[in-house]
């Protein structure tokens, strides 16, 4: 019962800081393609990498959570 809880609070910090983070790149890339409008193409590139990146990280994160329960 006690690992559940854990993996509880362990989803939810994952889940908070892939948001976070999420958050943090896209208005970063809002504001470089405010300054460098002709960039755009190569930041919206980046951003949208960095991003899967993160999810994927947070996907791993859950996953890893949901196996502690199981055990």
């Amino acid at each position: 019962m006690a690992s559940s809880g854990i993996a509880a609070i362990g989803v939810g910090l994952v889940v908070l800081g892939a948001g976070l983070g999420i958050g943090r790149i896209g208005g970063s890339a809002v504001e470089s393609i405010a300054r460098q409008p002709e960039a755009t193409a190569k930041i919206q590139t980046a951003m949208i990498i960095a991003a899967a990146l993160i999810e994927g990280l947070a996907l791993f994160g859950v996953v890893a959570a949901a196996l502690l329960v199981k055990q």
